[in-house]
């Protein structure tokens, strides 16, 4: 009898210490993988490179984590990349304005993409999915009626600076991360309008009876995912120097999945900014090393759907 009740006490712990800590134990399993599996992983260079490569999703999840927190989704911001992308490319290649403007305008424009979904979703009562499944198609749609799908290379110098330059040794692209995430925690923790969103995603009707503005402050995670799927179109054209009407496939789900490993639960209610740059980061990491093993990228795909699946298993698991 005793034996019984030490395995199930076994397995509780176990259990206990995959919901809280699955993220940190998935982490470290791995690095220590694809340490023993390329000679390449390890290395201070391939490292930084994972950080960098994975800045642009990191900065673009931050947008994800806050919809999701009020128990909302997002699903236009890979096409709000691409708009933003070609509307900031455009401006410069066609109508010749500074580098800043164009890209400050491009910024504004996916503000404005998160403005209409906001509104629609909050003040029109219609599913965010359904909502930003149309934005999506119409962004998209839009960044290929720009050019007539064709892409804009050869930016200028200045463009290309954006993501190019280092500050004291330090890849401005890490700068990035650390001042949206800054800017983001301190929104969430120390603000009125941060508290209100995890106070709408806990409890909407409970949120809206304690006077809390639920609409408005809805909307806002809406136009802060827009500025930010903006900012992540900008970063991505920068590093290519190349803006292309396709860009920003697939990006919705790596943001998202980066806010659901690092914990934020599709529920609402519940989750941490910072864990989501680490969710951004092992999404990075998985792709960098299996990569690395010469493993094809739609299986690479596969692989990152079956991570999604877990971490929203282990988040059912506990809320249970």
């Amino acid at each position: 009898m005793s034996n019984e009740k030490t395995s199930a006490f076994s397995r509780t712990a176990v259990l206990h210490l995959l919901k809280n800590n699955g993220i940190y134990i998935g982490f470290f399993l791995i690095f220590l993988l694809f340490s023993f599996s390329s000679p390449y992983f390890f290395d201070v260079n391939n490292i930084k490179n994972i950080v960098v490569q994975s800045s642009i999703i990191a900065v673009i999840a931050i947008g994800l984590t806050l919809v999701i927190l009020t128990g909302g989704i997002e699903l236009s911001v890979g096409s709000v990349v691409a708009l933003t992308s070609m509307i900031s490319a455009v401006l410069i290649s066609q109508f010749c304005l500074p580098v800043w403007v164009s890209v400050l305008l491009g910024i504004l424009v996916g503000g404005l993409c998160g403005l209409i979904n906001g509104i629609i979703i909050s003040y029109g009562k219609v599913p965010a999915f359904i909502a930003t499944l149309g934005m999506m198609s119409f962004a998209r749609g839009l960044a290929l009626f720009s050019t007539g799908g064709k892409p804009i290379a050869q930016l200028p110098l200045t463009y290309e600076a954006i993501a190019s330059s280092k500050v004291l040794g330090i890849p401005v692209f890490i700068i990035y991360c650390i001042i949206t995430y800054s800017l983001a925690w301190l929104y969430l923790k120390r603000t009125r309008g941060g508290r209100y969103i995890y106070a709408i995603g806990g409890n909407r009707d409970s949120a809206r009876l304690s006077g809390i503005n639920v609409k408005f402050h809805e909307t806002m995670a809406y136009v802060i995912c827009g500025f930010t799927a903006g900012i992540g179109g900008i970063l991505l054209t920068a590093r290519l120097n190349y803006a292309t009407p396709t860009a920003g496939n697939g990006f919705e789900m790596d943001a998202i999945a980066a806010a659901v490993i690092g914990g934020t639960s599709l529920a609402g209610g519940q989750g941490n900014i910072l864990m989501t740059f680490l969710g951004a980061i092992l999404i990075g990491m998985l792709k960098n090393g299996l990569t690395l093993m010469n493993v094809s990228s739609y299986l690479q795909q596969m692989i990152i759907g079956i991570v999604i699946v877990l971490a929203v298993f282990l988040d059912k698991q506990k809320q249970q």
